[in-house]
């Protein structure tokens, strides 16, 4: 491809799996933030605690933001973003495992765990 052929949209795809080894540090850390989060009105703020406090990967999706990964990267601008989280039952976990299953990406699924900040 050319320059004059390069697209100027880019979708960057990334898949983590993380262990949550303290789960009350990770919902108090995301109650803190949106306790401190003043554009949340009383019922939205009412529904996102006690979605954090009832799901640990609610918890999770409320306080990674994409933003975040691409916020000092040069000649860019995020347009658009979406995210999710779930928990993962530990025998699909496979610590020794070296594959990761390429198909199973959101295929730009609008089911996000979070929103723009």
């Amino acid at each position: 491809m050319t320059n004059t052929e390069t697209s100027h949209y880019v979708r960057l795809h990334a898949d983590l799996l993380v262990e949550v080894r303290d789960g009350d540090a990770l919902t108090g850390g995301a109650l803190r933030l949106i306790a401190r989060d003043d554009r949340i009105d009383p019922t939205e703020r009412a529904r996102a605690e006690l979605a954090v406090k009832q799901d640990t990967a609610e918890a999770l999706a409320y306080l990674v933001d994409p933003f975040d990964l691409v916020r000092e990267v040069p000649g860019i601008d995020l347009l658009r973003a979406s995210w999710s989280s779930e928990e993962v039952a530990e025998a699909e976990y496979d610590p020794e495992g070296t594959d990761w299953d390429e198909d199973d990406d959101d295929g730009g699924s609008e089911d996000a765990g979070g929103d723009l900040r």
